[in-house]
């Protein structure tokens, strides 16, 4: 019987070299938690405060007998979505990555042309790097598309950026994302 350990706690930080990646789709994906990531991976720099979130719950049905007994409970879907809020609103891959590759062209030198419209989303490949008491934790999603971009507010008193909802959707194995992590154990 194992017991209870607080060095089994942690808080998920971002590592500092960047924490969010996104990469075309067939792009070589890391198996592990510290491989380095191949050149495609463009990083979308700075996420909120707010961190990632990642709601992956499963959708549920319950079959009543007559008279109203639950009798059995089939699962009707599954949503891996996650997420996080963009702040590098002038990072050129962060715009391609928001607007659409071919709706984003130029540069911040010479100036940044976006064209909103209703072209739809590109999947790509996600990985997401975080930093643990005493470890590191990547999260790599095969294929994610923006299915959600929140109210882009410009105002005085916060920083601007684009609020994204990820949604997974099962790789050839069937999974939506994968989880890694390394470091040391804590002591028991």
């Amino acid at each position: 019987m194992s017991t209870v350990n607080s060095a089994h706690v942690s808080a998920g930080k971002p590592k500092i070299t960047g924490a969010i990646y996104r990469a075309p789709l067939g792009t070589t994906l890391p198996t592990d938690a510290t491989t380095d990531l191949a050149e495609a991976f463009k990083n979308m720099g700075y996420g909120s405060e707010d961190g990632l979130v990642n709601n992956n719950t499963p959708e549920s049905e319950s079959i009543k007998a007559w008279g109203g007994d639950t009798v059995l409970t089939v699962q009707t879907g599954k949503e891996d979505t996650f997420g996080v809020t963009l702040i590098e609103v002038t990072n050129i891959d962060v715009l391609k990555a928001v607007y659409g590759a071919d709706n984003v062209s130029g540069t911040l030198e010479d100036g940044i042309e976006i064209k909103a419209n209703a072209k739809e989303q590109e999947a790509a490949s996600w990985v997401i790097d975080m930093v643990l008491k005493n470890s590191v934790k990547r999260v790599v999603i095969p294929e994610g598309t923006i299915t959600e971009i929140g109210e882009i507010s410009y105002t005085d008193s916060s920083a601007i950026g684009y609020a994204l909802t990820i949604t997974a959707v099962p790789d050839a194995n069937g999974n939506t994302h994968y989880e890694y992590i390394k470091g040391s154990a804590p002591t028991l």
